[in-house]
C-alpha cells in the first residue's frame, strides 16, 4: 500500500464564484475516463452540483468529491463553493486535501474569494497550482490576469505556460520545460506540433525567468545554472516539485475547462508537482491524556487515525461523515475510537464519494478520502482513532454567523417538525445555528448570509417537508426608568352584584442600576392590609413586568416599595390585589419618566487599509463608536460598538462598501438608553403593528 499512497493526489480546487471550478472538475474527470461525458454547470447535468439548489442557482453549495486514474497516478478531488455564504465548508473540507488548484478567470481576474481561499491554503502550509481558465472566452486576457496574480499573492506565481492565441482564437498552449506546442481541436484533442514563430521569442526569454526562478529553490540547480550550464528538462521538473512543496513558487498553468484545452497538461503537472500524502509528511496531534504533542506518520501499518472534516445528511441514507485518514488502516465493520468525544464507534461499509454516488470500499489507508455512515457521536472536526494510540488533531473552527432570521412555520403545530429537522441540516453544517430568544418568543436561524440561510430553507422543504418564512428579527428592547416617585395610589374596586372586588396599594418606585433586575420590598406598617396579600401584590407586579408602558418591552432595573394600602373584609381577595398592583405598578412606571433601552453589539470589521474611513464614516452613521483599531498582516481590524437595531442587515452593506473584502463579527455586550428621537419611531411602529 506504500507505492498506492506515493501514487496518490488529495487536490482541493479554490477559487472564487463562477471562476469556473465545477467545469475543471468535470474537465478532469472526463479527461480521466471517470465520466464518459464532460458535464457542464449551465446545462444542470454537472456530476459535481448535483443538488437541487446548486442546479438552479448554477453554483457549488457544498463541497463535492470525485476520483480519476490518469498515468498510475490516483486523484482525489473535493469541488469546493467560491461563494462567500458557504466558505466555511471550503475552509473544512481543505482539511482533507494535501494541495490545492486555485482556479481564476482570465476575464475578471482574482476577487476577493480567491484571496480569502489562498489566505487559508499559507495557514494550512498548503502547496498549490493557479489555473487561469476560461481562456476561450470574450474578453480574456492572459497576461494582464497573471499580472494581478504576482501582485497579489505569495509565495511567487512561475509561469510554466503561454497561450496559443485568446478568445475564440485560443487554441492551445506553449509548455516551457518541454518547449512544445498542444493544439487541440473542437473534440477536445491535442496534438504536438512546434511553437508557433510568433510566439518563440516569449517562450524562450519565459523560460529562461523559468529556469532561474526554478534554480533559486535548489542550491545545486543554483550553482549549475550561475555557472553558466543550461538546466535539463528533468531538472526543471524536478526542480519545480520541489520549489511547489517547499512552497517557494506556484506555478501558472493555463486552459479553457469547458472547451477541454489544457486539462491534460494541468493533470500532468498534478501528477508531477503536487505532493503525495507521504511527501506531506507526519500530521501533529495531542495526547488527550498526557496532553503532549504527538505525530501520526502516513504509514499503512502505523495506528489508525482520521479527521472527520464534512457531515452529510441524507433523509434516507441517515448521516454521512467524511474523513480523511492520516495513518493506519481500515476494513469495513472494525471499531475506532472518537477521542473528541471520548466514545467508542463501530465502522460498517466503507464508502468512497464520488459525485451524488457512492462506491463500498474494502479497505482504506492513508491519505484515503472515506464515508461512513450512522455513527452515534461523530460530528466534523472529531479526530477519529485507535483506542489503543488515542491522538486529538486540531480541526479550524467554523466561521462565526453573520445574520439571523426570524423563522415562522407556514403551517401551525409545526414548530417542534423545524426544530428535529433543521438540527440535522446543523450537524451538516456547522456555520448555522438555532435559536429562540427568551424575550421575543422568536425562533431565530443565524448564518453566513440571505443566500446562505435561503438554500437552507429549500433544502428544510426538499429534505424534510418542512416550510417556514422568514422575517427580520425583532430587536430585544427593554424599558426602565429614570427617576424615582414616591406615594402612588392606586384603588381597584368593582361593585356588580354580590359580593365587590376592593384592594387599595401605595408604592415607591425607584430606578435601580443596570442589571440589577427587578427588586420588591414589603415595608407594611400596622394592619392597614393584611400580610397575606403580599404575595398577591409581589405577583401582580411581576406579572406586569414584561409589558412596558411605552412601546410594550419588558421592564428592568426598577425597585418597588410596597408600604401601605387598605382592604375590606369582605371584598378584598388575592385577585383584587394582584390587579390593584399591576395597574399601580403600571401608573407608577408612567409618572417615573420611562425609557427605552437597546441592545448594543461588539462589532470587529476586518477591512483593507484602502476602504477604512469609509467603514468608519458608516459605523459613525450607524450610531456606532469606534474604540480602537489594530493592523492585522496587510488588513486593519476596526473594534466598535453599535447598536443592534443599525447592524442586523450589516452583512450586504460591508460588501458594498469593501467590494466584498471587508468580514466582521459581533457579539453582545450591554444595554444601553435609545436616544429620545427613536424612542419616539419605535413607540409609533409598534402602535402601528
Amino acid at each position: 500500500m506504500g507505492e498506492s499512497v506515493k501514487a496518490l493526489r488529495n487536490i482541493a480546487l479554490l477559487g472564487h464564484g463562477g471562476s469556473g471550478k465545477t467545469s475543471v472538475a468535470e474537465a478532469l474527470l472526463f479527461a480521466g475516463g471517470a465520466t464518459s461525458r464532460l458535464g457542464r454547470v449551465d446545462d444542470g447535468n454537472s456530476v459535481m452540483d448535483f443538488e437541487p439548489e446548486e442546479v438552479r442557482r448554477k453554483i457549488s453549495i457544498s463541497s463535492a468529491f470525485h476520483q480519476y486514474v490518469w498515468k498510475k497516478h490516483r486523484v482525489n478531488i473535493i469541488d469546493t463553493p467560491g461563494d462567500a455564504n458557504f466558505f466555511s465548508d471550503t475552509r473544512s473540507c481543505l482539511q482533507g486535501a494535501d494541495a490545492a488548484i486555485v482556479v481564476i478567470e482570465a476575464i475578471d481576474g482574482v476577487k476577493v474569494q480567491t484571496e480569502q481561499a489562498w489566505d487559508v491554503c499559507d495557514l494550512l502550509e498548503m502547496p498549490r497550482l493557479v489555473f487561469i481558465n476560461k481562456m476561450a472566452r470574450e474578453r480574456a486576457d492572459f497576461f494582464s490576469t497573471l499580472e494581478e496574480v504576482s501582485g497579489t499573492f505569495q509565495p511567487k506565481p512561475v509561469l510554466v505556460q503561454i497561450p496559443i492565441g485568446a478568445e475564440e482564437n485560443f487554441e492551445g498552449v506553449v509548455d516551457l520545460i518541454s518547449q512544445k506546442a498542444y493544439f487541440y481541436g473542437k473534440d477536445g484533442t491535442s496534438k504536438t506540433g512546434e511553437i508557433p514563430e510568433e510566439l518563440r521569442d516569449q517562450a524562450k526569454s519565459e523560460r529562461e525567468s523559468l529556469m532561474e526562478n526554478i534554480a533559486e529553490a535548489d542550491d545545486a540547480l543554483l550553482e549549475k545554472y550561475l555557472n553558466g550550464q543550461p538546466l535539463t528538462d528533468e531538472e526543471l521538473v524536478q526542480g519545480l516539485r520541489a520549489g511547489v512543496m517547499a512552497r517557494a513558487f506556484v506555478p501558472v498553468l493555463c486552459g479553457s475547462a469547458t472547451k477541454n484545452i489544457g486539462i491534460d497538461l494541468l493533470m500532468d503537472c498534478i501528477n508531477a508537482c503536487l505532493p503525495s500524502p507521504l511527501e506531506r509528511g507526519p500530521k501533529t496531534g495531542t495526547d488527550p491524556k498526557t496532553g503532549e504533542t504527538s505525530e501520526r506518520r502516513p504509514n499503512p501499518e502505523d495506528p489508525f487515525s482520521a479527521l472527520v472534516f464534512k457531515t452529510i445528511v441524507d433523509p434516507y441514507a441517515g448521516r454521512l461523515n467524511v474523513f480523511s485518514i492520516y495513518s493506519g488502516t481500515l476494513n469495513p465493520d472494525s471499531s475506532f475510537y472518537n477521542a473528541s468525544k471520548e466514545t467508542k464507534e463501530r465502522c460498517g461499509q466503507l464508502l468512497q464519494i464520488a459525485g451524488r454516488e457512492q462506491k463500498a470500499m474494502t479497505e482504506a489507508g492513508p491519505g484515503d478520502i472515506v464515508a461512513v455512515a450512522k455513527l452515534k457521536e461523530t460530528a466534523t472536526g472529531d479526530t477519529l482513532c485507535d483506542e489503543a494510540n488515542k491522538i486529538i488533531f486540531s480541526s479550524l473552527e467554523p466561521l462565526p454567523s453573520l445574520i439571523s432570521y426570524a423563522m415562522e412555520p407556514k403551517s401551525k403545530g409545526d414548530e417542534d417538525k423545524i426544530f428535529t429537522s433543521i438540527s440535522k441540516l446543523l450537524e451538516e453544517d456547522p456555520t448555522l445555528k438555532l435559536d429562540r430568544d427568551a424575550q421575543t418568543k422568536e425562533i431565530l436561524i443565524s448564518g453566513m448570509g440571505q443566500v446562505h440561510i435561503e438554500t437552507m430553507v429549500e433544502k428544510l422543504k426538499r429534505k424534510f417537508g418542512v416550510e417556514v418564512n422568514l422575517n427580520p428579527p425583532k430587536v430585544p428592547y427593554k424599558e426602565t426608568i429614570k427617576r424615582t416617585v414616591k406615594g402612588v395610589v392606586y384603588r381597584h374596586k368593582k361593585q356588580s352584584g354580590g359580593r365587590g372586588q376592593f384592594a387599595e396599594v401605595h408604592f415607591d418606585v425607584f430606578p435601580l442600576e443596570e442589571g440589577k433586575g427587578f427588586e420588591f420590598e414589603q415595608a407594611l406598617a400596622g394592619m392597614n392590609v393584611p400580610r397575606n396579600f403580599v404575595p398577591a401584590v409581589e405577583k401582580g407586579i411581576i406579572e406586569a413586568l414584561p409589558f412596558g408602558v411605552l412601546a410594550g418591552y419588558p421592564v428592568v432595573d426598577v425597585k418597588v416599595r410596597f408600604y401601605d394600602g387598605k382592604s375590606h373584609e369582605v371584598d378584598s381577595s388575592e385577585m383584587a390585589f394582584k390587579i390593584a398592583a399591576s395597574m399601580c405598578f403600571k401608573k407608577g412606571l408612567k409618572e417615573a419618566k420611562p425609557t427605552m433601552l437597546e441592545p448594543i453589539v461588539n462589532l470587529t470589521v476586518t477591512v483593507p487599509e484602502e476602504h477604512m474611513g469609509d467603514v468608519i464614516g458608516d459605523l459613525n452613521s450607524r450610531r456606532g463608536k469606534v474604540l480602537g483599531m489594530d493592523v492585522k498582516g496587510k488588513k486593519q481590524v476596526i473594534r466598535a460598538q453599535v447598536p443592534m437595531a443599525e447592524v442586523l442587515k450589516y452583512v450586504p452593506d460591508l460588501t458594498s462598501i469593501t467590494g466584498g473584502r471587508g468580514s466582521f463579527t459581533s457579539e453582545f455586550d450591554h444595554y444601553e438608553e435609545v436616544p429620545g428621537p427613536i424612542i419616539q419611531k419605535i413607540v409609533e411602529q409598534e402602535k402601528k403593528e
